[in-house]
């Protein structure tokens, strides 16, 4: 009895000294072979992998011990894919916890108030933490993935800033800013004064995006807004120079000539009646409001004054008094409508 008692009792303090070492390295900051490591979980991969792949990665340790951690802890199935940051001061436990709550490293990225879809693509072009699922495809194709098949991609996008796992795909990210615009479209169609002009949504749009382009200064967009709903109420051609850039294309360099404003093309405001076919930029929510919810004005012309903010008029005789002094000595072009 004497020797099962000795036994028992032996058993016992090398279990209690087990115990108190396994605590002891749940608690202890684990040697990382890099300042932050990097770790990619694929979907369906299981706990002992996970473990490997976290020693491959640059986690300085037994990967048998961590997969042990892992399945004596009980939560070895609830570790969730993604991609992590495993930052000095991380311990055996606190990796655990970060891998069971999915807390990913997250990056984001912005689109501008204004930006084409070109200056979309370009910018998730450049995020190597996003994955290129988009490189190949053309502008129908990404819609179509989108499931806005037929829909043009300009305007259809809500200008914001998106924060994503690295890894991501850019297709899933510009799916929520375009269930983002889809949003705040429809909000703000549901604020529209009741005697716009404006027929559809998407007429709300192009008008906003009119509106973001030629709007230098905050407090002047809900005026800008009003000119434009003046002369489509009016029937006058809404000569805005920001649609005929956009109708160039590439083959604006930067300077807008006189020849341009002549040059039809289904964007050029210029030459053709009513709103362009599609918009021409990202709008904002101001903007969005502003296409709506237009200042009851009457003016029909505006002129930029040369500090961001616009001259507004009512008549021509008034706008060119307006551009003679704030453009014509200056040797710039006026900044439109110009003329009815």
């Amino acid at each position: 009895m004497r020797r099962i008692f000795q036994f028992l009792f032996l058993s016992l303090v090398l279990l209690a000294c087990a115990a108190g070492a396994a605590a002891w390295w749940l608690s202890q900051p684990l040697t990382l072979r890099n300042p932050t490591v990097e770790l990619e979980i694929e979907p369906g991969t299981a706990p002992r992998a996970v473990a490997q792949t976290a020693v491959a990665a640059g986690v300085q340790t037994d990967a048998r011990l961590l997969y042990a951690w892992f399945r004596l802890s009980g939560k070895d199935r609830q570790i969730r894919a993604g991609n992590y940051e495993i930052l000095p001061g991380t311990t055996p436990y606190s990796l655990l916890q970060k891998l069971v709550q999915g807390d990913e490293s997250l990056v984001a990225i912005t689109f501008v108030e204004g930006w084409t879809f070109r200056q979309m693509r370009a910018a998730i072009a450049k995020e190597a933490t996003l994955k290129p699922d988009i490189a190949a495809l053309t502008e129908a194709q990404i819609m179509a993935a989108l499931g806005k098949p037929g829909v043009p991609a300009e305007g259809r996008f809500f200008p914001d800033t998106y924060t994503y796992a690295k890894g991501s795909s850019s297709l899933a990210v510009l799916r929520r800013a375009a269930a983002a615009m889809d949003k705040r479209l429809a909000q703000a169609w549901e604020l529209r004064d009741p005697a716009t002009p404006l027929k559809t949504p998407e007429e709300a749009l192009i008008l906003a995006s009119i509106v973001e382009k030629e709007t230098g200064q905050a407090s002047d967009r809900a005026q800008v807004a009003g000119v434009f709903t003046n002369r489509l109420r009016k029937g006058m051609l809404l000569q805005t120079d920001p649609t005929v850039i956009y109708g160039l294309g590439e083959n604006f360099d930067g300077r807008l000539r006189k020849v341009h404003l002549q040059t039809d093309t289904p964007w050029n405001t210029y030459t053709r009646p009513g709103l362009p076919p599609t918009p021409i930029a990202m709008p904002g929510k101001a903007a969005l409001l502003a296409a709506v919810q237009p200042a009851n004005t009457p003016a029909f012309y505006f002129v930029a004054r040369g500090d961001g903010s616009s001259q507004f008029s009512a008549t021509l005789e008034e706008h060119n008094r307006a551009v003679n002094r704030y453009i014509r000595g200056k040797g710039t072009a006026p900044q439109t409508p110009l003329a009815p």
